[in-house]
């Protein structure tokens, strides 16, 4: 549970991060970061799987280069819902959807996994 706040607060410092890097991407403040971190991992957890399979075709034939579409379109749709978290244009939210997920995982890969027990 610790861990899953931990990522959480990670996850928000990411994209407080991808708003400094991009002028396109604008976080009001941390609480509205928190927030869209929210929102983007619940959008990332139910509605991305049922993306991904309905797109397959198209993802097979690209490469899957879809895939970085689709993951700037749920960047740009959260922009679209919450306040205080704006995404200024699609390709933004392509470039911005990269970059979180690229800060995120480097942000997660820094926590420990958690205590591995020695087999006898």
């Amino acid at each position: 549970m610790v861990r899953l706040l931990v990522i959480w607060l990670l996850n928000a410092a990411a994209l407080m991060a991808v708003a400094y890097l991009m002028p396109s991407i604008t976080v009001t403040n941390f609480v509205a970061a928190l927030m869209a971190a929210f929102a983007l991992g619940f959008v990332n957890t139910i509605i991305r799987p049922i993306l991904t399979i309905l797109t397959l075709p198209i993802s097979i034939l690209t490469l899957g280069f879809f895939y970085l579409l689709i993951n700037g379109l749920l960047f740009w749709m959260v922009g679209k819902v919450l306040n205080g978290f704006e995404v200024h244009g699609f390709w933004a939210a392509v470039l911005g959807g990269l970059l979180y997920g690229l800060i995120s995982w480097a942000l997660a890969a820094l926590i420990p996994i958690g205590k591995k027990s020695k087999a006898k």
